[in-house]
């Protein structure tokens, strides 16, 4: 008997297109998704968590947006129970409008929003210069998730939409590569300016 996520979709034919995520990203599900940071000592611990629960512990701490504190909704408290209802809400939303494996139409997301090279600033002579890097693995999928889930309080915040119904449209948004994701849209302006700046 194969494990479904959330006791309702399979992932055992999930694959990951990307060849540079592959390693990264886990879609063997587990029955409750949450590890309690069983791997927390460990290198590259986050690649053994599924990518669901690696979306819901990004919910609880969304992290800072151009250095403020980043405005939230009350969904943010670091409530587990509460991140993992609300990303089941959302998986429910996509099912219902794709008529697809919401998993797979996450994993896809994330392939179509994590960006490939970023800026960093380097100092030589006094002077400061921005410069072009490849990004990690890693981080690629950390940033698409911080985007996600940024963008999905973002637009919920102080709106009559729910934060299921905007982080089930930032997810579709960023599986069908449309600006409206604010994922893909910063990876095309992260993009854009590692180009600029060889």
């Amino acid at each position: 008997m194969s494990i479904l996520a959330f006791n309702r979709w399979d992932c055992s034919g999930l694959k990951v297109v990307d060849p540079g995520l592959i390693r990264y990203i886990n879609v063997k599900p587990v029955i409750v998704p949450k590890t309690g940071a069983r791997y927390a000592g460990n290198r590259f611990h986050k690649s053994k968590l599924f990518i669901v629960e690696r979306l819901i512990n990004k919910l609880m701490n969304p992290g800072h947006k151009a250095r403020k504190h980043f405005k939230t909704s009350y969904y943010c408290t670091g409530k587990s129970v509460t991140a993992v209802s609300l990303v089941e809400k959302a998986l429910t939303i996509i099912e219902q409008r794709t008529k697809l494996n919401p998993v797979e139409v996450l994993v896809k997301a994330i392939e179509n929003a994590a960006p490939r090279e970023e800026i960093i600033t380097i100092e030589y002579g006094g002077a400061r210069y921005p410069k072009a890097v490849e990004m990690a693995p890693q981080r690629r999928i950390d940033t698409a998730l911080k985007f996600f889930v940024q963008g999905a309080y973002q637009k919920s915040f102080n709106s009559k939409r729910s934060a299921e119904e905007c982080l089930a449209n930032e997810i579709l948004a960023a599986h069908r590569m449309s600006l409206e994701s604010v994922a893909v849209a910063k990876k095309n302006e992260l993009e854009r300016q590692a180009d600029a700046s060889r």
